[in-house]
């Protein structure tokens, strides 16, 4: 959810474009000229008439669309992720509050990753590598390793699954594993940024059925919560083109089967959809008028707890010695004949 990490171009940079304008989205193999993308190897899953690329960076989603129409935002061959674009996060999603928290009442020190806020943001394996582990034709799962380290002193296995379903569907599976010798703190995340093809995203309606937000500071550190009203009350749906948020949102309303939705529609009635599981309560929601290349973008982002939850303890779980968790959430489209 914020956008300071820069986006710096490596050489013979590439535009993506989601098979919608000049090329389709790499394949998992370098070029013959022997360039790599600044993400990393690329992972291309295709189903039907839906496109998936995923990547080594950060274990992130490039891409997802169907025939031909982008589903999320995407980026340059030569770009990092700008905003965070579709990287998963582990073992915190969002911020702790001047990278400070407590382990059994001794003061724990992370880096500090966003400068300007002086929060540790997203995570651990942000910048990091995943190695593949398993691929068939329309799935990929990809793993790292948290290391003990200075701030998080335990050892942890990040896997992430992402498979184009019988539907078309986008579905996505975070697993943690714990292999320390200690219960370990942790909330798991995505950020993805939704879109509906060329239409801009401010003329899309934003619809999210939390009933509670988190009320921030200045930091984007939340200090309480209270029920959705006016301009943060999305369960009706808002315009796009009149937000401008970086909220979480929590009391989802979960269908019988287990799932929450939040939708961005197009005026035509076309939409496209991110669902979570009830293994993640929150929502975070981002629009921003400062993403490259756009006026308006807009990320729904699944989280199984808020910002700063290492030391409110909102959301925080602390998984045992030799156990995993799993969360579920992935994209979803209608889109017309």
């Amino acid at each position: 959810m914020d956008l300071t990490n820069s986006s710096p171009v490596f050489p013979a940079e590439i535009p993506a474009d989601g098979g919608a304008g000049s090329r389709d989205a790499p394949d998992s193999t370098p070029d013959s000229a022997g360039q790599r993308s600044a993400s990393g190897r690329q992972y291309e899953l295709r189903r039907g008439d839906a496109l998936a690329v995923v990547t080594e960076l950060a274990a992130g989603l490039r891409l997802y669309s169907r025939g031909g129409t982008q589903l999320t935002e995407s980026y340059g061959d030569g770009e990092i992720p700008p905003g965070a674009t579709g990287i998963t996060l582990a073992p915190w999603a969002n911020r702790v509050e001047d990278g400070v928290w407590y382990l059994d009442g001794k003061k724990q020190q992370l880096d500090i990753t966003e400068v300007s806020r002086n929060n540790a943001s997203h995570g651990l394996l942000r910048n990091s590598s995943y190695d593949l582990v398993d691929e068939s034709e329309f799935s990929v799962t990809l793993e790292a390793a948290v290391f003990p380290q200075h701030g998080y002193p335990f050892l942890l296995r990040h896997r992430v699954r992402y498979e184009l379903d019988g539907g078309l569907g986008l579905a996505v599976r975070q697993t943690l594993v714990n292999d320390s010798r200690a219960p370990a703190p942790f909330v798991l995340g995505a950020h993805p940024y939704l879109r509906l093809g060329e239409i801009p995203s401010e003329e899309l309606t934003v619809t999210v059925g939390g009933r509670t937000r988190l009320v921030t500071d200045a930091r984007l550190i939340p200090r309480s919560t209270e029920p959705v009203g006016g301009d943060y009350d999305l369960r009706g749906g808002r315009l796009a083109g009149g937000l401008d948020l970086d909220c979480a949102y929590t009391d989802l309303d979960f269908d019988d089967g287990g799932v929450a939705r939040s939708t961005l529609r197009a005026p035509d009635g076309r939409s496209v959809s991110l669902w979570q599981d009830a293994n993640c309560r929150y929502v975070h929601v981002f629009v921003t008028d400062t993403f490259p290349g756009r006026t308006k973008a807009v990320a729904l982002e699944p989280m199984t707890g808020p910002a700063n939850a290492f030391n409110s303890g909102d959301g925080l779980r602390w998984l045992p010695p030799g156990e995993s968790f799993s969360m579920g959430w992935g994209i979803s489209a209608a889109l017309g004949s």
